[in-house]
């Protein structure tokens, strides 16, 4: 049976057209894609992401295991901090990207994809041995909220005591306060867009009482409810990988893109051999995003083709409809990887291939001003 999450009426009400995420009824849209595109680029827009489980690592030697655990490095991290990593297996291969937030040297939480908790608890426990630590799935207790914008701060400014001024919190840091009188709620400075924005975490029975004063408090912004496919078009205007498409336990960090996670350092991590000979060796195919142009009917599996001829498919395609176009994710031989190299695209049912050219930026905002805001 289908699983509602805590703003499940909520969206009823606001005209969600529901999908089966995990297990929950989610959001793909509720207006439309590029009218909730366009709300987040330009204003602020809000989502519904409860299905978003945390994994808690508390205990004296917590930072302990996840210098172990994670390819890149947590001793670099200060109290409220954040970092984006990969957990890795012994091939390399990646078992999940994750966020990780460092409350205390002794208490660290864990932002896995949903599809990927159960390996990242396992990952984490097997590991644990004798380490004076717990590992904890905190499950469905804290309600999660994603709003995002350039609007997103002075809407928040206004309902909670928290300091949300781009000196107090900078981008990939959290703090804690009252938020819409909810004490203690954690407000984090990140999230999928690549917009300004924020990741409020709080417990799950003001879940529909905070969703309600987020919106009413962001009317004078025109706010919008947004759906997973919003998100979707949003980060790959950013490209932002997506685990099990883009990335999966038989791709590396290096070949995706991800090196500037991996920090060897003086430290012995799970997959660090399998990454140093391929860092020694040469990466055999690098992800690359195709700029196909406009906006094209691209999706997962379809051919990537150079002079005729197949040398990949499609990991994932979206349209991005702030820059008008649709991009699509693709691991290229080396060779096919450089800026400018033009490919085309096979579309699934053979009526047609669309020209695209191979970038190694973002598209949008490459220089992240927006998120530094």
């Amino acid at each position: 049976m289908i699983k509602h999450t805590p703003y499940y009426h909520k969206l009823v009400a606001a005209g969600a057209k529901l999908q089966d995420r995990g297990g929950f009824a989610t959001p793909n849209f509720f207006t439309s894609i590029s009218d909730e595109h366009k709300a987040v680029r330009e204003r602020v827009g809000m989502f519904d992401v409860y299905y978003q489980v945390g994994v808690e690592i508390r205990g004296k030697d917590a930072e302990a295991l996840l210098v172990r655990v994670l390819v890149n490095d947590v001793r670099r991290m200060r109290d409220g901090g954040v970092i984006y990593s990969s957990i890795c297996n012994e091939k390399g291969g990646i078992v999940d990207d994750l966020t990780c937030f460092r409350f205390s040297g002794d208490r660290f939480w864990l932002s896995p994809t949903p599809s990927r908790v159960p390996a990242v608890v396992t990952a984490l426990e097997s590991l644990a041995g004798s380490l004076n630590v717990t590992v904890t799935n905190l499950g469905y207790g804290n309600a999660y909220l994603s709003v995002q914008g350039p609007q997103s701060r002075e809407l928040l400014s206004a309902l909670t005591t928290a300091d949300l001024s781009a000196d107090a919190l900078k981008y990939f840091a959290f703090t804690r306060g009252n938020l819409a009188d909810v004490p203690d709620a954690v407000i984090s400075r990140t999230g999928y867009s690549g917009e300004l924005g924020y990741e409020l975490f709080f417990p799950v029975e003001y879940a529909e009482y905070v969703w309600d004063l987020v919106a009413k408090a962001g009317q004078q912004f025109d706010i919008r409810p947004c759906g997973m496919k919003t998100m979707r078009s949003l980060r790959i205007e950013k490209s932002y990988l997506l685990y099990g498409l883009d990335i999966n336990e038989e791709t590396d960090p290096l070949s995706a893109g991800l090196s500037w996670t991996v920090r060897f350092d003086d430290r012995d991590f799970v997959g660090r051999h399998a990454l140093e000979g391929i860092k020694a060796n040469g990466v055999k195919r690098q992800l690359r995003l195709i700029d196909t142009g406009a906006i094209n009917p691209i999706v997962h599996g379809e051919k990537v083709l150079h002079n005729g001829e197949a040398v990949s498919v499609v990991t994932s395609g979206d349209p991005g409809f702030h820059l008008g176009k649709t991009f699509a994710f693709a691991y290229l031989p080396n060779e096919l990887a450089a800026p400018g190299t033009q490919v085309e695209i096979q579309l699934a049912d053979g009526s047609a291939t669309v020209a695209g050219t191979v970038i190694d930026r973002a598209p949008y905002d490459p220089e992240r001003r927006r998120l530094t805001a």
